[in-house]
């Protein structure tokens, strides 16, 4: 089992978390807190100066730590298979001006062709980006969704199927992201976690819970201790890889959403250091 989180240096907490916030009230509010990470939403940056913002985030002593989210590469239609493309650089972009070495890719998915086909095309469009993205020194990485989530929002399902599309690049610019929400129920997370680390493509970790009965496939995710994924053992398996990144917290939560965030802030924090 993990050691036992004693403060909050390597608590990184998602905007998507406490939405209702505006970035500037997030960064103040995480920065008071002792909170050390903060990872950036892209809606979050609406009609702002995207470098500025990240001197701010700074300047309350938060470590940016990625930009959520590029992919959706598959589609039926190639002109929107192009409209993804340029969207992921600008992406890319955007983690550049705000000072993240990092994008997290939700890959997408089209029900309207197979798994496979899907697929395919996310290969085709993380190699399409690559290039732009290691020329500006922000890392991509791939992020697997629960299988509930395979007819649109990603065809990369496990981590077996994550760290293969990883290796195919052999770059140091392509690895995985590790949501314990989307892979707590695969028996064989804790030998592709092994091999994701080593092969130094396990470049982030996101926690939460998985509240039983789930009412909501996806706004009903709950504070770490709240559901059944036993998070403290996925930590360990992540640790034992060498990680040494930060443990960011992704809540999307329409009950959590209504509540007082300052509230909710309190909860993360106890949650974090109790049950994480």
């Amino acid at each position: 089992m993990a050691t036992t989180l004693t403060d909050l240096s390597k608590l990184c907490v998602h905007t998507i978390t406490t939405k209702p916030w505006e970035i500037e009230q997030s960064a103040e509010e995480f920065g008071k807190a002792g909170i050390g990470g903060i990872s950036v939403w892209r809606n979050t940056l609406d009609g702002r100066d995207i470098a500025k913002t990240g001197d701010m985030l700074r300047a309350h002593g938060l470590e940016v730590v990625s930009l959520v989210r590029g992919g959706f590469f598959p589609s039926i239609d190639a002109i929107k298979r192009k409209e993804a493309i340029e969207d992921n650089r600008l992406a890319i972009d955007e983690a550049e001006a705000l000072g993240c070495p990092l994008v997290v890719l939700v890959c997408g998915a089209e029900p309207r062709i197979s798994l496979e086909k899907s697929r395919d095309q996310i290969r085709d469009g993380i190699e399409a980006i690559l290039p732009y993205a290691e020329n500006a020194g922000v890392k991509l990485a791939i992020e697997p969704l629960h299988p509930m989530y395979a007819d649109t929002r990603s065809g990369i399902n496990t981590m077996e199927q994550a760290n293969d599309m990883a290796e195919f690049f052999k770059s140091d610019y392509v690895g995985v992201a590790v949501d314990v929400y989307h892979l707590w129920w695969d028996p064989h997370l804790e030998k592709e976690i092994y091999r994701c680390g080593t092969n130094d493509n396990l470049f982030a970790f996101h926690i939460c819970d998985w509240i039983s009965p789930t009412v909501d496939m996806l706004n009903d995710r709950g504070l770490m201790g709240e559901g059944c994924i036993n998070i403290k053992q996925i930590r360990s398996w992540v640790k034992k890889t060498g990680f040494e990144g930060y443990n960011e917290v992704e809540i999307f939560s329409n009950k959590h959403w209504v509540e007082d965030q300052y509230e909710f802030l309190e909860k993360i924090k106890y949650a974090y250091l109790n049950h994480a």
